[in-house]
């Protein structure tokens, strides 16, 4: 059988999932690996044993006599770099984008290339700390001085993985613009700050194809980039459709693309939260950020305290709309302090025992929830659209798509379920198919 092979690096779990010609999953394999710590104790990738889990499967897979290997792509988390020394070794841990940026190298570089708002504007992100890869770097100049005299090349996580496939070091246009303060919208190329402290000399050439040429086992195999899970994950979309839309991704966060909108981020929008993912041949994708799932878990958890009711009640509940119209009381969040639409600090406490039932308290919840969301999506240009999909946890959520359905009655609001939607994407961009069906399910929600 001829197959498709994509490796699909999250932060919990890593797998592998093998493609038939028409995109049929033949195979998919997750595996939990556990974490070690860097140098200063903070949890990380255990980048050896990554390693060799990839080398590991990969040999099998090119092995197995039931497969002949026509394509591979890579897909993983964004804003982490593996470093590599001048005889192609990893070198110094893969730190975490969670691990915090020290404040004292925070005003060094902004009292050397500008304040956080003007290199926000230049470079389609908020300042995010080590969220900001390009600030991991500058950090191990200055934090780790004999860790940097060592690396000779830098790739992101993605890249790292096609290294390790295929030995060849490339870089990539979505994981050069998925929030990592690199690369400036304004000039489309690294950002002057980049340049100034030399860092460019340490990436690959950034390709805009989609594909090479591997030799492997005396066969040729078609490789791809690699690709930033969110952007990969968005491209079975934008193959399918080509009328424009937004997709409304829900998971711990909720994060909405635009790709037919590549404007300019304004000061106010980078204060709510928006920012600039770039698509695969290097133009910018508006997007916008809610830290909805991890609110609405916290939430829940208040919610159940209050009455009693089993952790997943919500799940049976179906939509009532004299519920969701009622106004009961003000709606304050516990976790989006400095993110979201409303980035200020919000004074109260949402007041869980003014409702009458668990029911009547969630449709609060989310009404609250779906109204954030709302002045989300209005930032990223929702009325220039006609259609708005939504994938992830939420999309089960009948409360939640029917609140968005009655708030947009002007548009087509669809829930999607597409298995492996991310790995699908690294798929699709290696192969390029010339026809396209989306393989998914589509739900139309009524308003």
């Amino acid at each position: 059988m001829n197959i498709t092979v994509v490796f699909d690096i999250g932060r919990t779990n890593k797998k592998y999932v093998l493609f038939d010609e028409n995109y049929g999953i033949v195979e998919e394999h997750s595996e939990y690996l556990p974490e070690t710590t860097d140098e200063d104790g903070f949890p990380t990738e255990n980048l050896q044993l990554l390693t060799d889990w990839v080398r590991g499967n990969w040999k099998k897979i090119l092995e197995n006599p039931d497969y002949t290997v026509r394509a591979v792509n890579a897909t993983a988390y964004g804003a982490s770099f593996v470093h590599l020394n001048e005889s192609h070794r990893t070198v110094g841990p893969l730190y975490s984008y969670l691990k915090p940026f020290p404040e004292e190298f925070s005003r060094q570089f902004h009292a050397r290339y500008g304040s956080p708002e003007d290199i926000a504007i230049q470079t389609g992100s908020p300042d995010l700390g080590f969220l900001n890869s390009g600030k991991q770097i500058y950090w191990i100049k200055y934090a780790r001085p004999e860790l940097f005299r060592e690396i000779r090349t830098s790739l992101h996580l993605p890249q790292y993985i096609i290294y390790l496939l295929t030995g060849r070091k490339v870089t990539d246009y979505t994981s050069i613009g998925c929030h990592t303060g690199l690369w400036s919208f304004e000039m489309m190329d690294y950002h002057t700050w980049v340049k100034t402290e030399g860092f460019h000399k340490l990436f690959p050439p950034t390709i805009a194809a989609s594909s090479f040429i591997s030799r492997q086992n005396d066969g040729m195999i078609q490789a791809g980039f690699g690709l930033h899970d969110s952007s990969s994950a968005l491209l079975p979309y934008k193959i399918s459709f080509k009328d424009p839309f937004i997709l409304v991704s829900t998971g711990t966060w909720c994060i909405n693309f635009n790709p037919f909108n590549a404007k300019p981020l304004t000061y106010d929008q980078l204060a709510s939260d928006c920012l600039h993912y770039m698509s695969t041949e290097g133009s910018g994708v508006k997007a916008s950020r809610l830290f909805a799932g991890r609110e609405h878990d916290e939430q829940v958890d208040r919610i159940v305290k209050h009455f009693g009711v089993p952790a997943d009640f919500f799940k049976s509940l179906d939509f009532v709309p004299e519920l969701a119209e009622t106004e009961v009381t003000p709606f304050y969040t516990l976790t989006m302090e400095g993110n979201g639409p409303r980035p200020e600090k919000q004074e109260g406490t949402w007041d869980v025992s003014a409702y009458a039932s668990a029911e009547a308290a969630y449709h609060g919840l989310i009404k609250g929830l779906t109204e954030l969301l709302f002045l989300s999506l209005d930032l990223i240009s929702v009325n220039d659209v006609k259609s708005i999909y939504i994938d992830g946890g939420f999309a089960r959520n009948k409360i939640f798509t029917r609140l968005i359905a009655r708030k947009y009655p002007n548009h087509r609001v669809y829930t999607a379920e597409l298995p492996q939607a991310t790995a699908l994407g690294a798929a699709l961009h290696v192969t390029r198919p010339q026809f396209f069906d989306f393989p998914g399910k589509l739900s139309i929600v009524e308003p």
